[in-house]
């Protein structure tokens, strides 16, 4: 199975999306949106910006998990990754983002 987005609309009314991973696991998802076409401009914006290195920030959270941010080219955060328990699975799923961010799959949920 190939990677997807997948577009909600949350209870507090912000439009949301995730990649999710050929096994349905998430690899990334947006912060809220007030408007449904401005979440779709995100999916674009991950679609364009994950084959560049440059774009993916590594971070370790305060309680020593790893994570990463995809920032577009303005360096504002585009997507957000869930934390990982471990460098080299943050790792993993970068390559997991490159390779399935492309994607032009999204299941329209909002």
């Amino acid at each position: 199975m190939a990677a997807t987005y997948e577009l909600n609309k949350s209870s507090d009314g912000q439009f949301r999306f995730a990649l999710k991973g050929g096994k349905g696991e998430t690899l990334l998802n947006s912060e809220g949106y007030a408007a449904k076409p401005s979440a779709q401009s995100g999916i674009a914006s991950v679609q364009a910006n994950c084959g560049q290195d440059a774009r993916y920030e590594k971070k370790t959270a305060s309680n020593g998990k790893a994570f990463f941010n995809l920032k577009a080219g303005n360096h504002q955060v585009i997507a957000t990754s869930p934390m990982h328990a471990t460098e080299a699975l943050r790792d993993a799923a970068i390559e997991a983002v490159k390779a399935g961010g492309t994607t032009t799959t999204i299941k329209d949920n909002a």
